[in-house]
């Protein structure tokens, strides 16, 4: 009976110094962090970035009963699944080609140019590689095996969407155009990195053959304990032969999807988030779950959808390939074809 008892202090201590660890990193992550300084705007108030329909980040009370409350899932990780690891050649065709990678990383060929979403090919989404969020599947292609890139973009500065090791090598092996939201370059200019654009919300820059345009999105930022909401977070509009929606890491805002369809018309293909959705009541501000998905895909009128932010890192409650399920019933639920909102296969090629 001691020996048990004395097994479950030595647990407790060390579950303790684990999160202690842990907090420790996020203030030295975070208290450094210089601001963004800008105009008063409908979402900057002067000190931080702010959700335009008035939405507010879950607090520390809210937290601390997700924490004590949460039911997760037992993810398993996933070996025997395909990694392409040949290299990838330039698309010259005048259709869009799509490979989901990972997570929220795709590879989007467009008029000759290579797309990167959100690259992380690191093992964990996480401050440090040796606790966090672990990957339960490889990526769909091999770093080595990528075209050269040209453009990244970032929607936010989480990180499992903005992975320091994974923005190191492309500088290193592509030197590509990193385009940003407001606030955010000074993560790449502390690492050295020039070629950083920031864009705000609404805001449209010319790359080559391309427009991107910043979009509204309803999210939060933050890398640390004292940096919350001092970067901003975005979706972006690629504008090209074809026409072409990211929706970054976004909760549900029928207002803001219905005004992006509006002004966009000719939407060729989305890439709505389906994951991270469990427990609702604690997600939903930040999180699309996956009827909200399909509110977004008919909100935004456009062609052709397809699904990210699922499968790789359990992140919140619900079960390894829940996401997928739950968006074939919400599919149905509204009559749409799942052919219309695609569940996408890591390293396969989609042509759009």
């Amino acid at each position: 009976m001691k020996i048990k008892k004395l097994k479950k202090t030595i647990s407790s201590m060390f579950r303790f110094l684990f999160f202690l660890s842990i907090i420790v990193l996020l203030v030295s992550c975070g208290i450094f962090k210089k601001r963004y300084s800008g105009d008063v705007s409908d979402h900057f108030n002067g000190k931080k970035f702010v959700n335009i329909n008035g939405g507010q980040v879950n607090g520390a009370k809210e937290l601390f009963k997700f924490m004590r409350t949460r039911n997760p899932t037992k993810w398993i990780k996933e070996y025997e699944t395909y990694s392409r690891d040949i290299p990838i050649e330039n698309n010259y065709t005048d259709s869009i080609k799509l490979i989901f990678i990972n997570h929220s990383t795709f590879l989007i060929q467009l008029d000759t140019l290579n797309i990167l979403t959100d690259p992380i090919w690191s093992e964990r989404c996480s401050p440090v590689q040796w606790a966090g969020p672990k990957r339960n599947r490889p990526p769909g292609v091999t770093f080595n095996s990528l075209p050269n890139i040209d453009v990244v973009l970032i929607s936010h500065n989480h990180y499992d969407h903005l992975d320091k090791n994974t923005i190191l090598a492309l500088q290193k092996e592509h030197t590509p155009q990193f385009i940003v939201p407001l606030g955010v370059s000074h993560f790449f200019k502390r690492l050295g990195i020039q070629n950083v654009i920031e864009i705000d919300w609404d805001e449209e820059i010319e790359f080559k053959s391309l427009k991107i345009k910043g979009t509204p999105a309803v999210h939060f930022s933050s890398r640390g304990a004292f940096d919350q909401n001092k970067t901003l977070w975005c979706g972006y509009l690629i504008k090209g032969s074809k026409n072409i929606y990211f929706a970054g890491d976004t909760g549900y805002d029928e207002n803001i999807f219905k005004k992006i369809g509006n002004e966009n018309p000719s939407l060729d293909l989305s890439i709505i988030p389906i994951g991270a959705y469990k427990p609702n009541w604690f997600m939903s501000l930040i999180h699309t779950n996956p009827n909200e998905a399909v509110k977004i895909h008919i909100d935004l009128k456009t062609k052709q959808s397809v699904a990210t932010h699922f499968g790789t890192f359990a992140l919140a409650d619900e079960g390894q390939g829940e996401a997928g399920k739950d968006l074939k019933i919400a599919l149905g639920t509204y009559k749409i074809s799942n052919e219309k909102f695609l569940i996408p296969e890591e390293g396969i090629f989609y042509e759009f």
